[in-house]
């Protein structure tokens, strides 16, 4: 992936602002006043190019790039376990991998979740997920990417995210609108 395109967003950083290098995983900070390219912005978070090289920037870091984070979650008084396991789901696909525009439900990433009533308005979340690639140096950031946006649920007070390779991931686990963006199909 080169970064740049033609259809990618210049930026001017407002702020010192924490970023994530691609693919290395590495936390960095970006300094006020770095320009750069907005090439993904999928999920809540960015995938930024600055001077050769990609990062991404999470989602509360919006404002640096003069953008608007993501609205606050909102659950029913009322709601039943099934409500919040479906909101799980949809906040797992706000889940993207910076190098790859689908997210990690499309991609097949995700096992298996679960949702436990731990008390009164406290629930947790447990989620086998994988990675494309065992050596994947974003692991750790898909992983805690995942278990933020989980823990932003309403109700929930933890959410555990396990990192499994068996089975191995393989492309057939993609759902076909997956394989169609990424022409496997």
């Amino acid at each position: 992936m080169s970064g740049f395109s033609l259809s990618s967003e210049p930026f001017t950083l407002a702020r010192d602002c924490g970023a994530v290098m691609v693919p290395q995983g590495e936390s960095v900070t970006l300094p006020a006043g770095q320009v750069g390219y907005i090439t993904q912005a999928l999920g809540g978070s960015f995938t930024v190019y600055v001077e050769g090289n990609l990062f991404r920037i999470a989602g509360n870091d919006a404002d640096a790039l003069g953008k608007e984070p993501p609205p606050p979650l909102e659950l029913g008084a009322d709601a039943s376990d099934a409500d919040v396991e479906q909101l799980a789901w949809q906040q797992l696909r706000t889940v993207f991998d910076p190098e790859i525009p689908i997210n990690v439900v499309e991609l097949g990433l995700v096992y298996d979740m679960s949702v436990e009533t731990v008390g009164p308005d406290q629930r947790k979340i447990y989620v086998k997920m994988t990675l494309t690639a065992p050596g994947c140096g974003m692991g750790d950031v898909l992983i805690d990417d995942a278990r933020t946006k989980l823990e932003l649920i309403p109700t929930v007070d933890e959410a555990d995210v396990d990192l499994v390779f068996d089975p191995p991931w393989n492309h057939s686990m993609m759902s076909e609108a997956a394989k169609l963006e990424t022409g496997m199909l």
